[in-house]
This record gives structure tokens, sequence and C-alpha cells, in this order.
């Protein structure tokens, strides 16, 4: 199937035809699918859109125990295979063949443009383009596409990230958000004005940059102060091969509706309104190797219907809010990781953080928040009643040493920071 070849029918018109092919072709050549189907009885041969929510929910538990039966296609024909980054398990192996590469470069090569990135742009890739991971490809294959100028750069080491903007003069960067706080650290400390730089933008992956609003949340404020860049905010998974990126006029991410068709679910599996929080599921467009259907993300979003002011018709999601297994019952309150990591990132006294989620004899969750050795005791009490006036609970404070927590959190296992380990029974 081509991906966006009907621009003359209303989009919802055309995403219908695309999930109907997608549908059909999944009950063709998904051994999963095909399994699912013939046990729950359902004849999917003529499927409607009013029947879609009939169809079974695929979990991510259901992707890692039959990983190899989601393949769709045959062996000879996978080109290439990344993994998942395992953030609330373990890494999940993900087949692409030459079609879904190109549908991958068509993705982010259509995100680059609503951004308003174009051929005469040079971008430098602070992400790892190697270890299986999808998105540093999906970011040299969708450039590649639009023609713009490519700095493969690769994570870490600012020096080296320094020395190749001001000999290069990329115009944007794609990179983790607190890694733009260690490009601004270095800066200052070795005289370098962020804001006279050749630098425009930023297009911010891994950690939110917004909050449910569309306001800065406190990592994105805690940059743009020092850093006068315009902060693109992206939401995407390896499982989808697809970006929801913000346009301009930052009012949501928007949705790619000829390459991936949503729905945004309550506890109970039914739509939530417009501006309401629910579970991303998705089903892809236009996926050979590995399709899915009515795929739970885990992640809680605002399910956004409104033109956005870009003129741009379409649903948009809202930042991530939490994932749905991450929720922490803690005295009485219940919390997202990341409505504490915002707590934290808005202290001005902290750089190094990390939460942890633990079980006690009861079985009730426990919750710690482990900061440097050397907190001065003053820190650590505004700290406290910081927290108690942000997220309504204190949560206990451990004290590490300072080269302990950055291992932690810097792992070199991980692709990006870990700011949240998950312990509980």
């Amino acid at each position: 199937m081509k991906i966006g070849s009907n621009h003359i029918k209303n989009w919802q018109e055309n995403q219908q035809e695309l999930l109907q092919q997608q549908i059909l072709y999944i009950a063709e050549h998904s051994p999963y699918y095909q399994r699912i189907f013939k046990e729950n009885k359902l004849d999917i041969s003529d499927f409607s859109l009013v029947d879609f929510s009939k169809l079974p929910i695929t979990t991510k538990e259901d992707l890692a125990r039959y990983n190899d039966e989601f393949v769709a296609v045959p062996q000879s024909e996978i080109i290439d295979i990344v993994t998942t980054s395992g953030t609330l398990g373990e890494p999940v192996s993900f087949a692409l063949n030459e079609d879904d590469l190109q549908r991958l470069a068509t993705n982010e090569e259509q995100s680059f443009q609503q951004i308003g990135i174009t051929k005469n742009d040079v971008v430098q890739i602070t992400t790892t383009l190697d270890r299986q991971f999808v998105a540093g490809l999906a970011y040299f294959l969708g450039l590649r596409k639009l023609g713009a100028g490519i700095i493969r750069l690769g994570a870490g080491i600012p020096e080296l990230q320094w020395k190749s903007i001001l000999r290069f003069q990329p115009t944007y960067l794609i990179s983790v958000p607190s890694f733009l706080l260690k490009l601004i650290d270095y800066a200052e400390k070795n005289g370098i004005d962020c804001n006279k730089t050749s630098i425009k933008g930023a297009i911010c992956i891994g950690e939110p940059i917004r909050n449910e609003n569309f306001e800065l949340n406190p990592l994105g404020q805690k940059i743009t102060a020092h850093w006068g860049i315009e902060l693109f905010s992206t939401y995407a998974s390896t499982e989808m091969c697809t970006a929801f990126t913000e346009c301009k006029a930052h009012e949501g991410n928007h949705i790619q509706e000829d390459l991936i068709f949503t729905e945004v679910l309550d506890d109970n599996g039914n739509p939530v309104k417009d501006g309401e929080i629910g579970e991303l599921t998705i089903t892809t467009l236009g996926v050979q190797t590995m399709p899915l259907l009515r795929y739970q993300t885990g992640d809680m979003v605002k399910k956004i219907s409104s033109t956005c002011s870009c003129g741009k018709n379409g649903e948009r999601i809202s930042a991530v809010l939490g994932r749905k297994k991450q929720l922490i019952k803690y005295k009485g309150t219940s919390i997202y990781p990341l409505q504490i990591l915002n707590a934290l990132a808005s202290f001005p006294d902290l750089k190094n953080y990390l939460i942890i989620a633990s079980s006690n004899s009861l079985n009730e969750d426990v919750l710690s928040v482990v900061i440097e050795y050397d907190t001065t005791f003053k820190i650590q009490q505004n700290l406290r009643e910081h927290l108690q006036a942000t997220i309504r609970v204190i949560p206990e404070l451990v004290l590490w040493k300072k080269e302990t927590l950055q291992q932690a959190i810097f792992n070199p296992k991980s692709r990006k920071p870990i700011r949240f380990l998950d312990k509980r029974n």
C-alpha cells in the first residue's frame, strides 16, 4: 500500500481505507493475528470501523512472549532488526523490510517538514545510531530523504558536540533534553555563548519538555532560560515506527494519520472524550514486517481533536502524562514518576536525582528520591517543603555519592538517562 497517496479524499476517509487495508494484510500474513482471530472466531473479511472496537487488544506482554509470531514476511525480506528500549521490561526485537524502512524515512521526513526544517538546514544528531536503536536510524533516513545536511555525531561528549557546532554550523540539534543542559553547562565553563551560535532549535526525544497544557515543563524552562532556541516535543516508540511531532504552534503532537491509527482508551477499553486522559492504543498503517493491531502503549495522554492554530486538521495528543504501570500509590496519593520528575526539575539546587519505587513488608508502595551525598541539610529541608507543595507528599530522601548516582542515571547499557527505578514486587 502507498503511504499518503490520496490527498484528495478527506483525511478521515483516507485513513479508514488504509486501516481496512492493514487489517486485511494482517489477517493474510501475520501468524500471531491469524491465531488470535481463529481463537476468537472473528471473520474480518469485511470489518468496518464500527466493528473495530471488537478486535482484540495487543499488549506489550503479547509482543514479548510471541515475538517471532508477529513477523509477517519471509525471513529473506528482513533488512534491519532493532530493539525496544526496555523501559517497562526486557527489550523486544523488532524487524523491518525495505518497505518499512522507506516508511520510516517518510515518517521522519514529514515530521521534520512539520517543524519547518528544509533541505537548506544542517541537523546534528546527538543520539546513538548504533546498538539497534531505531530512532537514530529513522532520523538519518528522514533527513536524507528530505535532503537536509546531516552531522552523525552520536551520543555524549559535550566537547566534541561543541567543536562540531562551531565548525560545521548546524541549525538544529536532535537531542535528549537533559543532554542539552550538559551542553549549556560545558558552554558556560568554556566561554561559549550558546545564543551566538548557529543553532535555531532542538528536536527533543526521550524526555518530555511540555506539560498537558502545552507549556514548557521545568526541564524545558531550564533549557530555554539559558539557551534561547525553539524546542520541539516528539513522541515515538520502536513498536509504532512512527513519530508524533509538534509544529511551530506547539499545541500538541500531531498524529500522522497516513501512518498510524490511534485510540485513547479508559480502563474499560472505551474511547475517552476530547481532552480526557486515557491510554494511547495504536494500529500501525502500512507496516509489513511486524504490523500491530490495537497495541496498548502503556502511555497516558490527552486526546485533542480541535483544529491546531497552524491550520492542520486531524487529532493530536498531549505530552505523555505518565506510564500506566508506573503509577505509584503513596500515603494516600496516586502519582506518576513524571510528576515527581517535574517537581525535582523545578527545584533550583538539584542537578542529579533518581526516583525509586519499592515495596514494604505489607506490599505497599514506598517512594524514595536519591540525591547527592553532599547536599546540605538546608537544601534537603527546602526540597522536602518543595515536594510537599508540588506533589502533596514527601518521599524518603536517600543520599548517594555523586559518582554512584551519576553511574545509575547515565548507565552505559541504557539509551537514555534513567530517572526512575521500579523495584516493587
